[in-house]
């Protein structure tokens, strides 16, 4: 059995791809940092529905506590599939935007990546097959007001797919991004109103994260064998 691991596993998209890479059946590892009981509840859930899977906590802007862990995760098998889902918005406009807001959106999901990726990726070498896929962000390829942090780090992480993608390519491991729109999670409530939605989405509503997760699943399979280093953007037409 392969097994999984998805940061950022207990919010809104991240729970909808454990699910279904459990369902698709691999052993999944529900990353959490400050939602370690979320993590555990969905685990619980997902074992409910005969799935594999089992819960992590570390804070992935910790270099060496990411590296303990996913050290001691991998000492007897590799993770074969990576999903780097760990984010957080600290939103501003630019000329307001503290320091602190700059760095903590590029720690964890720019920082967050590294940390994670790549205490996993010679282990993934020399199993000769590996997905690795970065949740960004539609904001990393339109850009958008209040959220420089988040388009920095969301437009390096597409930079780092294609580069990343090149050096593993011949080992059997893709790398590829998606990049969801506006998805109906806790994220953007109170952000996008009905009609805001409706006047930005060509398709009139907010995705679910179930629909992000399907692409994901794609991804991670065998028909995805020969897809590497793209950037997929579920957004409802919006580009």
């Amino acid at each position: 059995m392969k097994r999984a691991l998805v940061t950022g596993g207990s919010g809104g998209i991240g729970a909808a791809i454990c699910r279904r890479l459990a369902a698709d059946g691999y052993f999944v590892y529900v990353h959490a940092n400050r939602n370690a009981a979320k993590a555990e509840a969905l685990v619980a859930a997902i074992r409910a529905d005969n799935g594999h899977a089992e819960a992590i906590a570390f804070d992935v802007t910790d270099a060496d506590a990411s590296r303990a862990a996913l050290e001691a995760l991998i000492a007897d098998a590799p993770i074969q599939v990576l999903v780097n889902n760990a984010g957080i918005h600290n939103d501003a406009v630019f000329p307001c935007m503290s320091a602190a807001q700059w760095h903590s959106v590029l720690d964890v999901s720019l920082g967050g990546f590294f940390n994670v990726t790549q205490p996993l990726t010679m282990a993934m070498i020399r199993s000769r097959w590996g997905r690795i896929i970065n949740i960004t962000s539609i904001a990393g390829l339109t850009g958008n007001r209040g959220q420089v942090n988040y388009s920095a780090a969301k437009g390096a992480l597409h930079a780092a797919t294609k580069s990343l993608s090149l050096e593993l390519a011949s080992r059997g491991i893709t790398v590829n991004a998606v990049a969801p729109g506006i998805i109906q999670t806790g994220m953007i409530d109170g952000v996008f109103d009905a009609k805001a939605i409706e006047s930005m989405v060509p398709m009139k509503r907010a995705g679910r994260p179930d629909e992000v997760a399907n692409v994901v699943s794609f991804l991670a399979s065998e028909q995805a064998s020969y897809l590497s280093g793209q950037i997929i953007s579920v957004n409802g037409g919006m580009i």
